[in-house]
């Protein structure tokens, strides 16, 4: 990437180091680029601080500021990274860096850009969090079995709603899936009950993070 590309900027957030709470890499120490921004309002948001605020910094001002933990992962996260045309460039100058990217995304912004060497994870928005109209299903087609596709929960019309989505758009053959239950609204307990009880091919998942830190920022 040249000079000048390395001076592009972004709006940043935070960047830390903590452990993975989702995905398959769950529990891997892992580097967090948090971009400031979101033109989603999902009701169960764990991030609101991320909406606004920030610090603008260029592409080669985050690549070192990763570099001095030293990881192996890095996940950029938001708000919702890909709302800033910079997130693809940085994207691709942290596999260039030689780390093992993930991309954490809404499902409601084109991922078709995304470097093919991330991994992207997609929500698809279910009908309680506010957002399900947003939803990209033209995202759908252009995941492979190196991405994941997630939905988080809030009561049963949603594993409803999520159970019949998983079964019509044969979500299970395209990439891994995750159900998650949404902190406060839906008990971890009783979405997996109804996992095992319809012998779904999903990933159960609860989020690491929250457990360990009650998701303090920087964590």
């Amino acid at each position: 990437m040249s000079e000048s590309a390395l001076q592009a900027q972004l709006r940043i957030s935070e960047i830390f180091f903590s452990l993975q709470g989702e995905t398959r890499r769950i529990g891997l120490p892992t580097v967090f680029v948090r971009l400031t921004g979101c033109p989603l309002r999902c009701g169960y948001c764990d991030t609101v601080y991320a909406f606004t605020g920030g610090q603008n910094k260029s592409l080669a001002e985050i690549l070192e500021q990763v570099a001095q933990y030293a990881p192996r992962y890095v996940t950029v996260t938001g708000g919702e990274p890909l709302a800033q045309k910079n997130c693809l460039p940085l994207l691709t100058a942290l596999c260039d860096a030689g780390y093992d990217v993930s991309l954490e995304t809404s499902g409601a912004l084109d991922i078709g850009g995304v470097d093919a060497r991330v991994m992207r994870v997609v929500d698809i928005k279910t009908p309680a969090s506010g957002e399900a109209a947003r939803n990209r299903w033209e995202n759908l087609p252009l995941l492979t079995q190196h991405d994941e596709i997630k939905f988080v929960l809030c009561d049963e019309p949603d594993y409803r709603w999520a159970k019949e989505i998983l079964k019509e758009r044969r979500l299970a053959d395209s990439c891994e899936v995750t159900f998650s239950p949404a902190q406060g609204t839906l008990a971890a307990t009783q979405l997996a009950d109804w996992i095992l009880r319809d012998h779904l091919p999903v990933r159960f998942q609860v989020q690491l993070h929250k457990i360990l830190w009650n998701n303090e920022a920087g964590h």
